[in-house]
């Protein structure tokens, strides 16, 4: 069975403005718009489509772990910790709600950052092998 899930293609999150929250995405993280209605919006990023969907207010993607912290249910990879530091100051320069770049007691560093709705993400220092690999990509 290993091997038929090729890719993850595309991931949903909850707006409550789509068109401020894709000015945002936009603006701030570099995402390019495929689409938008009143509805959604379809955006590029990070080589996967991100739909922006209207929703109700206090929606978000985060989630409780069994101790009560609060997780993000997305990860971006950038290639090195220099790149990392490098992104962390470009968003707190825009305006960004960031989190502090932590050792989690893995390789690499991380840290968390917010979208105009609470959604929680993560941005870790590691590339995976196998995107390194395909698109040739050097320390």
């Amino acid at each position: 069975m290993s091997g038929k899930l090729l890719r993850v293609g595309t991931t949903y999150i909850p707006v409550t403005s789509v068109d401020l929250s894709s000015e945002w995405y936009i603006n701030k993280l570099g995402a390019e718009l495929s689409y938008k209605d009143q509805d959604k919006a379809i955006l590029n990023l990070a080589n996967q489509s991100i739909f922006l969907v209207k929703s109700k207010e206090d929606q978000s993607a985060n989630f409780f772990d069994i101790y009560g912290n609060e997780r993000f249910s997305l990860t971006f990879e950038v290639n090195g910790l220099s790149a990392l530091e490098a992104i962390h100051k470009d968003f707190k320069q825009n305006g960004i709600s960031v989190g502090e770049i932590e050792d989690r007691g893995h390789s690499g560093r991380n840290f968390v950052f917010y979208d105009l709705d609470g959604n929680k993400f993560d941005v870790w220092s590691e590339l995976s092998p196998a995107f390194k690999e395909k698109y040739l990509i050097s320390k």
